[in-house]
């Protein structure tokens, strides 16, 4: 049954999550038409602390309220978890409001940290405060909306968080595309006003999702009672014993689900005054466009299968935890691995071998000498944000959230030390390299974690992992051999040869592997039994 319900609400949310992750990489194509790089460049400017802030201003409640709704309702107890989610409301709607007074207030504080020198940067500082300042609005509703979809995915129901996901992020970007294109093209704005305004279409994509929430709800609204009134505990939970275990859950969750933005503050708060140290100021700008929106929008496409895999694990793995169940779990944590490994290495691969042509197709040959070498460097890094993330969610599962803090904390540690260091010593990349070295610590450490609480053996896991990463260099010695034939005709001079060479290579690499994992039965033990391979 766990199995069950893990894949059942993974394969629901994973649709829902590449389809919001793909859209949101989709629009930053023709929004970097619109404002270039230098536009994305302000663009992350606020969005970077705005993610923070979101994160601080819901301390990790709603993936707690997930795992704590599921426990108690595991012990049959509903009405705590219901009483938890209607006082839950409440306290994300004052921690919202406060976050967005914060951030509104304090983007005039921000913007030296992110630009030491106003007069070296595109940008200005009065268009990084007003961009700041208009993605602000959305604090104020976000964290009720994630209260809402935690409570629904404590109770295993998926269709709410994903149908919402993915009606938010169409509606922000509709509004950031139609704003930026009436801003630059109809009203002869600048930059700046055009990213602020797109900036705001977090907020307004957050009503939208919202509003698909309520309907939920009230849709749901007698089910919900009704379970909330069968009571199996002779004395209710108080409130404040509820929050304080909530706490325990929340605020580990919270540190935790900072990982990449935290990463990406690093790069923001020190790339410009490294860069300008080793006279190449004139394109930190561009290069922070293209590291933290162009390339790692890509990046994140892989990674929808992890996303989606760590919301389900927490509150499937809590269950399978609090049941005392560990065969069940081990099932979980050995299907899990297989799953973000068989996707992510082929992935990071992929990303490695195509970069070049990736980039052109999608973002023009104009930014290409930066983006294309950009997204080589840092393409694999899928493959450790993915990871990071699902065994992080493990530990959060079987209750060990403060080694996953550890982790994260060890890793962030070593950004923080080498980033500016090896960006002197070896340029641009040296933040993708410490981003590598980062996330290998923090991943060494949840793996230790796993195998010492859970006794998990990773013997098969490895197996299997050494069949994949030989399939991945099949693969990409046979993209790089296509890759290098048909650009004898098509040359990467114009878009539409970046077209076939990302779409022909990407196509072959995909076929070579699938047929490799098919052929060795990888893809039956991986995937399931409609993938078996006939005798």
């Amino acid at each position: 049954m766990a199995e069950t319900n893990l894949m059942r609400g993974t394969k629901v949310l994973t649709v829902a999550t590449l389809v919001s992750k793909i859209l949101g990489f989709i629009y930053v194509v023709p929004f970097s038409a619109l404002v270039g790089q230098t536009g994305l460049g302000l663009y992350s400017y606020g969005y970077t602390p705005y993610t923070i802030l979101l994160s601080l201003a819901t301390l990790g409640f709603p993936l707690a309220v997930s795992k704590f709704v599921s426990k108690y309702q595991s012990l049959g107890d509903y009405d705590t978890g219901y009483r938890l989610f209607k006082s839950g409301l409440v306290v994300m709607s004052i921690t919202g409001l406060i976050a967005f007074l914060l951030l509104f207030f304090m983007a005039p504080v921000i913007t030296p940290w992110i630009l030491p020198d106003e007069a070296a940067g595109v940008n200005s500082y009065e268009d990084i405060i007003f961009t700041i300042r208009m993605v602000s609005v959305a604090l104020l509703i976000v964290p009720i909306m994630g209260m809402i979809r935690g409570y629904f995915q404590g109770c295993h129901s998926m269709m709410p968080t994903a149908v919402s996901q993915v009606i938010e992020q169409i509606v922000r970007i509709a509004f950031i595309l139609a704003a930026a294109f009436l801003i630059m093209n109809v009203y002869d704005g600048n930059i700046g006003l055009a990213v602020g305004f797109a900036t705001f279409g977090a907020f307004v994509g957050g009503l939208a999702g919202l509003g698909v929430l309520l309907y939920y709800l009230f849709k749901n609204r007698k089910n919900m009672l009704g379970m909330a009134r069968t009571k199996t505990a002779e004395k209710p939970l108080p409130l404040r014993a509820m929050y304080k275990e909530l706490i325990s859950y929340a605020i580990p969750l919270s540190i935790v689900g900072l990982a990449i933005p935290f990463f990406q503050l690093i790069d923001t708060m020190t790339i410009n005054g490294a860069l300008s140290r080793i006279g190449m100021g004139e394109v930190s700008e561009n290069y922070i466009g293209v590291l933290t929106q162009s390339a790692h929008k890509i990046v994140l496409i892989p990674m929808a299968l992890a996303t989606a895999l760590s919301v389900t694990l927490v509150p499937t793995i809590t269950n399978a935890y609090t049941a005392n169940d560990p065969n069940r779990l081990q099932q979980l944590i050995t299907q899990t691995f297989q799953l973000i490994l068989f996707i992510s290495i082929p992935a990071a691969v992929g990303l490695f071998a195509l970069s070049d042509p990736i980039f052109a197709a999608l973002f023009g040959l104009e930014d290409l000498a930066i983006g294309g070498q950009t997204l080589q460097w840092y393409g694999p890094i899928t493959l450790f944000f993915s990871l990071f993330s699902v065994t992080a969610a493990i530990l959060q599962g079987i209750n060990r959230q403060m080694l996953a803090i550890t982790a994260l904390v060890a890793g962030l540690g070593l950004k923080l030390l080498l980033n500016t260091f090896l960006m002197l010593a070896i340029g641009p990349n040296g933040a993708i390299l410490a981003t590598y070295i980062g996330f290998t610590a923090a991943i060494s450490i949840t793996v230790w974690g796993i195998g010492k609480y859970t006794g998990f053996s990773f013997a098969l896991i490895l197996k299997r992992l050494g069949w994949m990463l030989a399939f991945a260099v099949i693969m990409a010695i046979s993209v790089m051999v296509i890759e290098t034939g048909l650009s004898l005709t098509f040359p990467l001079t114009t878009r539409f040869n970046s077209y076939i060479l990302s779409g022909l290579g990407a196509s072959a690499g995909a076929i070579v592997y699938a047929f490799l994992a098919y052929r060795t039965r990888l893809a039956e033990i991986v995937l399931g039994p409609r993938f078996k391979r006939p005798d």
